[in-house]
């Protein structure tokens, strides 16, 4: 099996779960091991689910976060309407 970036990215979630046939995991590791755009892009994915816990540890402060919302409802519609 030959393997793209593109066709790669389409197998992605996949790969990650650890979910594809053997033969299709090889194939992808070995074009993920020699393009270093796949490397970046695989590692970045791994690391999403820390990045978001990272963020969320932190609660906003109260004050900012009514900020927050009243900034979106001036710059959204979806945000007018509530």
């Amino acid at each position: 099996m030959s393997t793209t970036c593109q066709s790669g990215v389409d197998l992605l979630m996949d790969y990650l779960e650890g979910v594809l046939a053997p033969e299709v995991q090889a194939a992808l590791e070995q074009h993920v091991a020699g393009c270093p755009k796949c490397t970046a892009f695989v590692a970045s994915y791994r690391e999403a689910p820390r990045v978001l816990r990272d963020a969320t540890i932190a609660a906003l402060p109260a004050n900012r976060a009514a900020e927050l919302r009243e900034f979106l409802r001036s710059k959204t519609d979806v945000f007018r309407k509530r």
